[in-house]
């Protein structure tokens, strides 16, 4: 991926670069956030200092809380002593995994996952990802909590003591949303083994109206910060993780948080590591000006709304005019998941291939065109792929016509 970013396709100063619709990144808001930013920014003095220390100022926590408060409606009002900011999610991610996991500790991934999520909580933790399979049973449903019972199940058998549960609400890279009945399962099931839930909600502003596809009827996004426990999940298992990157297209600010309402000895844990991993001033000042803002908020985070909806329509179009199934009933996020490997096979009867990720992936990037594969994301079934469609669309349409000439 590193390799694409640093070649990537402009009309004047590089047309032979890659066009990439495989970045999780959100453009169609650039211009609105770059004229706050800069309307705004007003640096103090304060802002080239440590600040308020390597977990956040006390400015930005106390904005943050009340953005949660107004748009994630907790049970429980989040105070500014249930966040722990982090220069990004990945950071968090590998934060929790450090508090809460010994090195071999493992923790249940359902396939498929976003790719990035192996490495944020493995890597340098020494903690272990086991995917689980859900086989012809839809990954979002009440029945996959059984899978996960079951994988929980087998991996203690074999002697792999689990500590958590990741799920990314709303998916990635499925782009929809866990229903509530869903995630209160997955909840008993981590109390009922004594282990914990990290609920990645990065893109629970990102959720749209889909006007394309009447079915499946897209499954609102509700936080697992709003659900209402009755007392059967002890809240210090549940953390939840969000962050400016996706539902205000600021990738580049690499600010993330850490919400976690009743685990304060999680917080005190992650004091002396954050200093690896504390968010710059100025990023810090900027997130703040925008969190404090509600008006713009509202505003913004409507119109953004409106156009990922415009966009996946554009987007689905291109696939069904095409030939290309893709994975309907989406509502949330920048994804349309995508078979394109067996649009190519049809394209392609008379080719013998053993290995048709590798095949589409080599295609694309014959035709400088990025997008992620499935394999890199777990995914059970050969042959799909990622497309962002969070673009403008005039690049959108040349990534999209990349995509068709590679499949031939």
């Amino acid at each position: 991926m590193w390799k694409i970013l640093d070649d990537l396709w402009c009309p004047t100063s590089n047309d032979s670069g890659f066009v990439s619709l495989g970045v999780a990144e959100n453009s169609l808001m650039h211009e609105e956030l770059s004229e706050h930013v800069h309307e705004k920014l007003d640096l103090s003095h304060h802002a080239f200092t440590y600040g308020d220390g390597s977990t956040g100022s006390k400015r930005l926590k106390i904005a943050m809380a009340k953005f949660l408060n107004d748009n994630f409606d907790p049970l429980t009002g989040v105070a500014p002593s249930h966040i722990t900011v982090t220069n990004g999610c990945s950071s968090a991610l590998e934060h929790i995994s450090w508090a809460i996991a010994n090195p071999g500790d493992g923790f249940l991934l359902g396939r498929p996952f976003y790719g990035t999520f192996i490495p944020d909580l493995s890597f340098r933790t020494g903690a272990k990802v086991i995917p689980v399979s859900f086989g012809d049973v839809d990954p979002l449903s009440l029945e996959a909590v059984d899978m996960y019972e079951n994988a929980l199940i087998a991996a203690r058998g074999d002697g792999q003591r689990i500590a958590g549960i990741v799920l990314c609400n709303p998916h990635n890279p499925l782009g929809r949303c866990y229903a509530p009945e869903v995630l209160l399962l997955v909840m008993q099931l981590c109390q009922e083994y004594d282990i914990h839930l990290i609920s990645d909600e990065i893109y629970a502003l990102s959720v749209w109206e889909n006007i394309v596809d009447k079915q499946p009827a897209a499954v609102p996004f509700q936080s697992c910060l709003a659900l209402d426990t009755n007392g059967s999940v002890d809240r210090s298992r549940i953390h939840v993780v969000w962050g400016m990157s996706k539902d205000f297209g600021a990738n580049g600010l690499r600010l993330g948080a850490i919400i976690s309402q009743a685990n304060p000895s999680l917080h005190a844990a992650l004091v002396p590591v954050a200093l690896y991993s504390s968010v710059s001033s100025i990023s810090d000042h900027a997130a703040a000006n925008i969190l404090e803002d509600t008006a713009w908020v509202r505003a913004y985070t409507c119109e953004n709304r409106r156009r990922l909806s415009e966009r996946y329509g554009f987007t689905a179009g291109w696939a069904r005019d095409n030939g290309i199934t893709y994975a309907p009933g989406v509502n949330a996020a920048f994804f349309l998941w995508v078979d394109l490997g067996s649009a190519y096979q049809s394209r392609h009867p008379e080719v013998k291939i053993e290995c048709v990720d590798s095949e589409v992936m080599h295609a694309l990037l014959g035709e400088k065109v990025f997008l992620a594969s499935g394999k890199q994301f777990g995914s059970e079934r050969p042959g799909w792929f990622r497309i962002v469609f969070a673009h403008d669309v005039d690049y959108l349409r040349r990534g999209l016509e990349r995509v068709l000439q590679a499949l031939g």
